[in-house]
């Protein structure tokens, strides 16, 4: 980060988009992704980080020609138009390594079974005439259709083939990712280390759920919340106690921990008020103090403190967890594949909206499996109520003053 730090008299910045101020986390962050911090966990262990390095598969999927079906392997050429009646020899079942496969005869083979040198094609049971298994060791013969080469055989390589990639780096490692791995044969796979976050809220008229709430108070409620949304998206979280309004105090707060963190991320304290801490704490610290062209999360801070990344979000709860959304997690889904994004999906407004034109709003909503999407609340930054009830984030572009019942939308599903 080389922005200069913020000047209190400085004449106000000019509204910076969502878009450039995105670009200016991903700038601030890169630094992390470039200290290449890695480790090596056994794939049990690597559920939800992010793929250090492209992965080759080192061998084909499937590994040799299965069949897809119980049924039996045969030689496509042997089977006329109107079919034929088949020497039935000993069966294939699964794991096993079959004989060669002589014309005119037909092998009982089992799902995922090697298909036998000489066979081309998998007739199902169920097209058999018996349809059914001879018992073992029983000479038998069976009428069969006719069937093209290649039908019910899963060829190999057809998945994956040796050498191709298998994952790209900076893939987010989900069930589905580690089980292909484990099909190639890998017990253990290098990911990115964990992003360590500092994460302090500040505030006078903030205190601890559980205790007292003198008169002119609120409970704190943004610890939290962005500590959960942070901890969800798989980031370790060193959590301080509610920092005072006092510059100073804070600042030793900091500096207490910046040596053992990657990131430091305040709430509150950034706008142009008399009592804005974190703005204060940061003086002769490489930070500014920007307004985004962006509803709710306008103020933001973005910088260095004693040399690590810092991020000032807003104080108000929504406006805290819009900022993360917005920012910090598509950020670091990009750089180190973890958290996985948010899914993103265009859904019909269940009613009509209004939105500050020169500004990109984002609004809580509730996604209908009819495919609308239904705001929760208003555009205020305080309701925490209307944010329970909502399973999806509703982005409204700069530029669009208001949309119909029934206009689509991009919504981020929570």
């Amino acid at each position: 980060m080389h922005s200069p730090p913020h000047q209190h008299g400085a004449a106000p910045h000019q509204s910076r988009s969502v878009a450039r101020h995105r670009a200016a986390v991903a700038e601030l962050l890169a630094p992390l992704l470039t200290g290449g911090k890695t480790e090596t966990l056994a794939l049990r262990d690597a559920l939800g980080r992010g793929l250090a390095h492209d992965i080759a598969a080192p061998l084909s999927l499937p590994p040799f020609a299965n069949s897809q079906m119980d049924g039996f392997a045969v030689n496509s050429s042997d089977l006329p138009d109107d079919g034929a009646e088949l020497r039935v020899v000993d069966p294939v079942p699964a794991g096993a390594t079959p004989a060669p496969l002589e014309r005119g005869c037909a092998a009982p083979i089992m799902t995922g079974a090697m298909i036998p040198d000489g066979a081309d094609a998998v007739v199902p049971v169920e097209r058999a005439i018996p349809d059914s298994f001879p018992a073992p060791g029983v000479a038998s013969t069976v009428w069969l259709p006719a069937t093209a080469a290649g039908t019910f055989v899963r060829a190999a390589g057809s998945d994956l083939a040796a050498g191709e990639q298998a994952l790209a780096a900076r893939t987010f490692l989900g069930p589905a990712q580690l089980g292909l791995l484990a099909a190639l044969g890998i017990r253990e796979v290098t990911v990115h280390r964990t992003v360590t976050v500092l994460l302090a809220t500040t505030g006078d008229e903030v205190v601890e759920p559980g205790t007292p709430l003198p008169a002119g108070k609120i409970y704190d409620s943004n610890g939290t919340l962005l500590e959960s949304a942070l901890r969800q998206a798989g980031l370790t979280v060193v959590r301080t106690a509610i920092a005072s309004d006092r510059p100073e105090e804070l600042q030793a707060l900091l500096r207490s921990h910046a040596g053992s963190v990657d990131l430091i991320v305040t709430t509150g304290g950034v706008s142009k008020g008399a009592y804005e801490v974190v703005r204060q704490a940061m003086d002769g610290q490489a930070a500014e103090f920007v307004h985004l062209a962006m509803q709710p999360g306008g103020p933001q801070g973005i910088g260095e403190f004693d040399g690590v990344p810092f991020l000032g979000f807003p104080g108000n709860p929504v406006s805290c967890l819009v900022s993360f959304e917005m920012f910090l997690r598509p950020v670091l889904s990009e750089m180190f594949g973890s958290p996985a994004p948010r899914t993103s999906l265009r859904a019909r407004l269940a009613h009509g909206l209004t939105s500050p034109q020169h500004k990109h709003q984002v609004r809580r909503g509730s996604f209908q499996a009819d495919g609308t999407v239904r705001l929760e609340g208003g555009e205020s930054s305080h309701l925490m109520h209307a944010l329970a009830g909502s399973n999806a984030l509703v982005h409204v572009p700069a530029g669009v003053s208001a949309l119909a019942e029934g206009d689509e939308v991009e919504v981020w599903m929570l």
